[in-house]
């Protein structure tokens, strides 16, 4: 608190209180790691999925997003290293990314989430406003003139 420069914003009455710190231990935290295991040892894909490895090639099955049916894709022994290393994290970051009110399945809303807030710390959350600046229209580097959007042209698959 010193060192943050909060120190002097603490009651004095704080200071004067009986603390009673009760330090027993509730079960062996079996129930905490069945539910938090399925969000941290989540891999880019799981061992089940790869159909099977041979002359370099890689294949595997996967689901299109917003779709029931399985695919199958190959790849490259060497494409498929490079997209799997995409997914593994530098050294000092977690893996779990959705959890509680964060998690896809969550059907808390941010408006309860910061009423909670309010209600247990006793301080209004406040979003700060943010200045959208608009971006300035993409122009031709040769002739100065505003490009215009007529089509795009998709990838040619392999």
């Amino acid at each position: 608190m010193k060192k943050a420069g909060l120190f002097d914003q603490i009651p004095a009455e704080v200071w004067r209180k009986e603390w009673n710190v009760n330090c027993q231990a509730v079960g062996d935290a079996e129930g905490s790691i069945k539910y938090l295991a399925p969000y941290v040892f989540r891999v880019a894909i799981s061992d089940s999925r790869i159909i099977n490895v041979e002359e370099g090639k890689v294949y595997f099955r996967y689901k299109k997003q917003k779709s029931n049916r399985w695919r199958t894709m190959m790849l490259g022994v060497m494409e498929f290293i490079r997209r799997f290393l995409q997914h593994v994290l530098p050294s000092g970051f977690m893996k779990v990314r959705y959890y509680g009110f964060l998690s896809p399945t969550s059907n808390v809303t941010l408006d309860e989430v910061r009423a909670r807030i309010e209600l247990a710390y006793g301080f209004t959350v406040t979003t700060p406003k943010a200045k959208i600046e608009p971006l300035p229209p993409m122009s031709c580097k040769q002739c100065g003139f505003k490009l215009r959007y007529v089509f795009y042209v998709l990838p040619k698959h392999r």
